[in-house]
C-alpha cells in the first residue's frame, strides 16, 4: 500500500479546518501547484507549456534552490504567477522542532524578498511531505501565512507510478476549486512531461481555467 491519497480524504479537512485543502466548485477554476524548484532542468519547461496554454500555477520554491537560480524564480513572476515558502532545505517538519523549522521558512522567504522587492499581500506555504507539526501550523500562522496543502496528488515524484498513471491520478479526481500537486523536480520529470501537457489539453477540452493561489 502507498504511504500517500491520491484524492485527500475528507477527514483531513475536518481534522486541520484553517489549512487550505480546495477552494470553491462555484469558481470553475482549477488550481495547478508546483513544488520543489525552481531548477533549470524542468522549471523552464513547466512555464513554457503553461505559456503554451495560457495557463496560471502557483511555484512552492525551495529556498536554496531560489538562491541558486534567481533568473528562474523572476521568470515565474514575470509570467503571472504566484509563489510560495516551501522551506529553505526541503525539511521534515516531523524531525525538526518548532524554532528550527520556524527558521527554515524564514530563511526562504528572506531569499524571496530579496528577489521580489514587493511584499505579497499573503504568504503562502506548503510543508514538505505535507509533514507540519501542530505547534508549527500555529507559528507560522502567527506569522500570518496561509498553509495550502491540497485535494489531488498527482503522484509524479513516485517512481512505482508510471506516465499514464501519473495522468490518471488527476484526470479521475480533479474537479473545480481542487488543488493539484505536481513538482517541477529531476525526480518528477519522467512523469510530469508526460502527464501535464494532457492535464492541461483535459481543461481545456472541458471548459474548466487555472489560477493561482491568492
Amino acid at each position: 500500500m502507498r504511504p500517500y491519497f491520491i484524492k485527500t480524504p475528507k477527514f483531513f479537512r475536518w481534522i486541520y479546518p484553517k489549512r487550505i485543502w480546495a477552494f470553491p466548485q462555484e469558481s470553475n477554476s482549477v488550481y495547478l501547484t508546483f513544488d520543489d524548484g525552481p531548477i533549470p532542468e524542468v522549471t523552464p519547461w513547466v512555464l513554457d507549456i503553461l505559456k503554451q496554454f495560457n495557463a496560471k500555477a502557483t511555484f512552492f520554491c525551495i529556498g536554496d534552490n531560489t538562491r541558486k537560480h534567481p533568473a528562474l524564480f523572476q521568470r515565474i513572476l514575470a509570467e503571472g504567477h504566484t509563489i510560495g515558502n516551501h522551506t529553505f532545505h526541503h525539511v521534515n517538519g516531523w524531525k525538526l522542532d518548532t524554532s528550527a523549522y520556524l527558521q527554515e521558512v524564514l530563511r526562504a522567504e528572506a531569499i524571496f524578498k530579496t528577489e521580489d522587492k514587493k511584499v505579497p499581500n499573503k504568504l503562502f506555504f506548503r510543508p514538505p511531505y505535507g509533514k507540519l507539526r501542530s505547534s508549527q501550523a500555529k507559528a507560522l500562522q502567527k506569522k500570518g501565512y496561509y498553509i495550502v496543502m491540497w485535494d489531488v496528488l498527482s503522484a509524479d515524484f513516485d517512481a512505482n507510478v508510471s506516465e499514464e498513471v501519473c495522468l490518471q491520478n488527476v484526470l479521475k479526481h480533479i474537479q473545480p476549486g481542487s488543488i493539484v500537486v505536481f513538482h517541477d523536480s529531476i525526480k518528477a520529470q519522467k512523469n510530469l512531461r508526460y502527464a501535464l501537457p494532457k492535464v492541461l489539453e483535459f481543461l481545456n477540452a472541458n471548459g474548466l481555467k487555472t489560477s493561482v493561489i491568492r
